[in-house]
């Protein structure tokens, strides 16, 4: 979505973390453990009081780890996110609490191109991750952006939410990925309008739904996208395995009963 995050002032209270309860997988650990999950982020600090994957219903089998962005409304461009891993069928928070940012109106469960708003629901995280940086660590394949990288937003494009390199823009309000400094240093795609959550992207029901850097160094609300301080969102992004099949889940705290 264009201009990713919106500079409407920092966050108050984004303290990091302090130590991570031993009964938890460590964040940046240099091996899994031997139950198979990945090893889990490095932030550390108090465990989440409530296991909210626990209440998760609709996640598919496979899945072993689950990212939880919850906030205290639909309203609030504040959030939080949450890992946790599966190990032995039951949910185990995998790092602390982490400081996120939302859309400037919050979340929303009809999303539309062009409000920022950030989509509520269950999602995969797409194939390929990308940055204007090099390659952090992370498990999935990952495109370093080059001139020419956009993201295409213009619903009357027949790729539309899809990325494509092209010399010129696609049209509408596409994103000139290259640019975009210091959102884009890593990103991970969310599929929200896009396969497998829906077969082809419905037109002007939104695009480019990521999960990347705050804009600013306080953190800011966004145009749509989830947004973390740098050093968390690499150590999310490289604790991410394609191979467990994560699934992102985008709620306010009362609703993740539907999920």
């Amino acid at each position: 979505m264009k201009r990713r995050s919106l500079l409407l002032g920092t966050a108050a209270g984004l303290a990091a973390p302090t130590l991570l309860a031993p009964t938890a997988p460590a964040f940046g650990a240099t091996s899994p453990p031997a139950w198979g999950i990945a090893p889990a982020p490095h932030p550390t600090g108090p465990l989440p009081r409530h296991n909210l994957a626990a209440r998760l219903t609709t996640l598919p089998t496979q899945t072993r780890q689950v990212i939880v962005v919850g906030a205290s409304s639909y309203s609030t461009t504040y959030a939080r996110l949450e890992t946790y891993v599966r190990v032995q069928d039951r949910w185990q928070p995998a790092s602390a609490s982490l400081p996120a940012r939302i859309g400037s109106k919050g979340f929303s469960d009809n999303h539309v191109e062009g409000v920022p708003t950030t989509p509520t629901g269950v999602y995969s995280i797409g194939p390929t991750m990308y940055g204007i940086a090099a390659n952090p660590g992370v498990r999935y394949p990952y495109h370093r952006l080059v001139s020419g990288d956009w993201w295409n937003e213009n619903p009357a494009s027949s790729l539309y939410n899809t990325f494509q390199h092209s010399t010129t823009s696609p049209g509408g309000a596409s994103e000139a990925l290259w640019k975009e400094v210091p959102a884009y240093t890593h990103f991970a795609v969310i599929t929200y309008n896009m396969a497998p959550n829906v077969p082809k992207p419905v037109p002007n029901a939104g695009s480019g739904i990521f999960l990347h850097e705050f804009s600013s160094s306080g953190g800011n609300a966004t145009a749509g996208c989830v947004s973390l301080a740098h050093n968390h969102l690499v150590d999310v992004l490289n604790w991410l395995d394609p191979a467990l099949s994560p699934r992102i889940v985008l709620s306010p705290y009362d609703q993740l009963s539907r999920y």
